[in-house]
């Protein structure tokens, strides 16, 4: 296996897999090839579409798919569907009518079911000794608005995109540049493109099939006209002081954002399509007419005419999907809200399933190491004043009076289901032990107190932990609440402070908070081959480490350098593990990292596998009734397909 994919899928012709030995001079070839599809004769027009067709506006459902249409409802859980109706679900926010790329999850690559990674819009991938990545479109392939989707939408991406200062200041994606290299990348034909390094590129293609995907490609001749090596200069600035920006970049990364789905002009590869701009508190997503997918009985995907998002107040979702507001629904629900729900399933005509979490954490507490305020960083950078934050949280009570006793205790680390796993990650510096954190709390020069017993900083201010959170849910509330209550047996205050979620990270990537609670790490079941990148100082998004992981992403432009020993050591560990050529390799690379983590507690975890509410429509078909619920890998609903979701009415 390269990369640690399995393939052979139901739905995958298996992989062709040559390995050939060292010494020979051969390279090491892996192809995943798609699978048949049914006859042109046995496809099936979609009766929403059959008046436009009729009427010589859009082209016959074999003029609208590739030529090997990709083949999706297939296999003992799935049936075969009928098409129609609205597929309703509720978002707080308007921001979130990205979820449609997010739960359409059409992807070059992506996940199925069981996490293995099979082609979608790609026909055929080879991938040669870890380093070449050949991609082969679909032929005849359209955009929603019935272009071809060819390599010149990859080569303009590429060119004109990645690699325009304007457009790109930080130049091409990070993932794409191994040791600072960037990729030779090729056009051979109209269905062929080629990534080449010299040295193995282990994260493209987890990239590529990511919740947040890794987009290769642009629709060139709609953005063209907002380019000026391509488009009319004059037009352009007209429509820059139209749409009221700065300038043509701006415009064109605004009105070519293809994860946010905020221009309903732009066209996509994804099952639905917004129709909706914002701002707005009902978004309308109506079917692709050229998505590439079909069932086995001919028909074209989705079933689903049309997927429609009501932006409604957090607080509220619990209460609306209750009265029946949603056909399928996870978003603003909480394991707090299942008896509530389950109580309302035969009275609004909904089931509640309960899927599988794989977060290291359900919940973690994030200290921020590169905090502005000096006391504070230098607190939050000693292991032994995490340890003894760690040790003075009862994970117990929590399990019990906030989960019912259903989840697993112990910090911020990997899960069971993972073959890294081991136990001593998890429990380390876990257990409730009041004695030993005060002692080392005492260790730190911390033994004064005031009169309320809360201990003392250096400079004399009460040791008064202000945790950030988004405030989205009352869980976190209560879980903090009980911490609180814990930490007062060590003379630590606790206060929470709330506020919008885009407010939060932005004061944590500038140094402004001193500790935050966020959810764990998001793939708890890692395999040797999964990236350690989430144990690493890389990436912004890690809030006990921001600025370092904006050094890392914008290439020293931003943040700050990584001046820690025991940090180093993680980055010097995933370099290991990126050269590694064995299973064995990345395992010890991996088993370092993990033991640097438990032992350092960088993040502190509480209980993980909290299971996740899904509300189901009664007539809504295909949902599975257990799945993991996880954000990457898995799209929360991508990897089950919500375009194969259907009404049995």
């Amino acid at each position: 296996m390269l990369f640690g994919f399995r393939v052979g899928a139901a739905f995958m012709v298996p992989v062709v897999l040559l390995i050939l030995l060292a010494g020979t001079g051969a390279a090491e070839v892996a192809v995943y090839e798609a699978p048949a599809a049914p006859s042109v004769a046995a496809l099936k027009e979609t009766p929403s579409l059959a008046p436009m067709v009729n009427a010589g506006q859009l082209p016959k459902v074999e003029d609208r798919l590739p030529k090997v249409p990709r083949m999706s409802v297939s296999g003992p859980r799935l049936s075969v569907g009928r098409h129609g109706g609205e597929l309703r679900m509720l978002v707080t926010r308007d921001k979130d009518v990205r979820l449609l790329n997010v739960y359409g999850y059409a992807r070059l690559v992506g996940y199925n079911e069981d996490l293995e990674v099979e082609p979608d819009i790609l026909e055929r991938l080879e991938v040669e000794d870890g380093r070449i990545f050949t991609f082969t479109l679909r032929e005849g392939h359209r955009w929603s608005d019935g272009h071809p989707f060819t390599s010149e939408d990859f080569r303009y991406f590429w060119e004109d995109v990645a690699n325009n200062e304007a457009l790109s200041p930080s130049g091409p994606p990070q993932v794409l540049r191994v040791d600072g290299e960037l990729p030779e990348v090729e056009f051979p034909d109209a269905v062929t493109i080629r990534y080449i390094w010299s040295k193995p590129n282990p994260f493209l293609i987890p990239a590529l099939a990511g919740a947040r995907p890794l987009d290769l490609f642009r629709p060139a001749h709609y953005l063209k006209r907002f380019h000026p090596a391509h488009g009319d200069q004059e037009e352009i600035d007209q429509a820059v002081e139209a749409a009221g920006a700065r300038n043509w970049a701006q415009l064109h990364n605004r009105v070519g954002n293809m994860y946010k789905a905020t221009n309903p002009d732009l066209p996509t590869l994804q099952p639905w399509f917004n129709a909706v701009k914002p701002p707005s508190t009902r978004f309308i997503a109506e079917r692709n007419p050229f998505y590439h997918r079909i069932d086995a009985s001919g028909q074209q995907l989705p079933y689903a005419d049309r997927v429609v998002l009501s932006v409604v107040g957090g607080s509220l979702v619990p209460a609306k999907t209750s009265a029946g507001e949603s056909d399928l629904q996870s978003r603003g629900l909480n394991f707090s809200d299942y008896t509530f729900l389950k109580a309302a399933e035969e009275r609004s005509g909904f089931n509640v399933r309960l899927w599988k979490t794989v977060r290291g954490s359900q919940l973690a507490l994030y200290p921020n190491m590169n905090v502005n305020d000096p006391v504070w960083r230098e607190l939050n950078r000693d292991a032994r004043f995490r340890q003894a934050l760690s040790l003075g949280i009862n994970r117990s009570e929590i399990n019990q009076v906030i989960y019912y006793g259903l989840t697993l205790e112990g910090n911020n680390s990997i899960l069971p289901d993972s073959p890294l796993y081991k136990e001593d990650y998890r429990l380390a510096w876990s257990e409730f032990d009041p004695d030993k954190a005060n002692e080392l709390l005492d260790s730190l020069g911390l033994e004064k107190r005031n009169d309320a017993g809360i201990r003392l900083l250096p400079d004399g201010r009460p040791m008064e932990i202000i945790v950030e959170t988004a405030g989205e849910n009352t869980e976190e509330v209560d879980v903090l609440e009980l911490i609180g209550d814990s930490w007062k047996q060590i003379g630590v205050k606790l206060f929470t402070k709330p506020s919008q979620r885009e407010v939060l990270r932005n004061r944590i990537f500038a140094g402004e908070t001193m500790m935050a609670m966020w959810f764990g790490y998001e793939n708890g079941i890692p395999t040797p081959y999964t990236s350690p990148e989430e144990f690493v100082p890389i990436h912004q998004q890690s809030y006990h480490w921001p600025k370092w992981g904006q050094y890392a992403e914008t290439n020293g432009q931003a943040g700050e350098p990584v001046d820690m020993d025991k940090p180093m050591q993680l980055m010097a560990l995933y370099k290991d593990w990126i050269e590694a050529r064995s299973r064995e390799e990345k395992v010890a690379a991996w088993e370092k990292i993990l033991q640097i983590h438990a032992e350092e507690v960088y993040t502190i975890g509480l209980v993980a596998q909290v299971p996740q509410p899904v509300t189901v429509a009664t007539a809504l078909r295909n949902v599975p009734e257990e799945g993991i619920y996880n954000w990457d890998p898995g799209a929360q609903f991508g990897i089950y397909r919500p375009e194969r979701f259907w009404f049995d009415r």
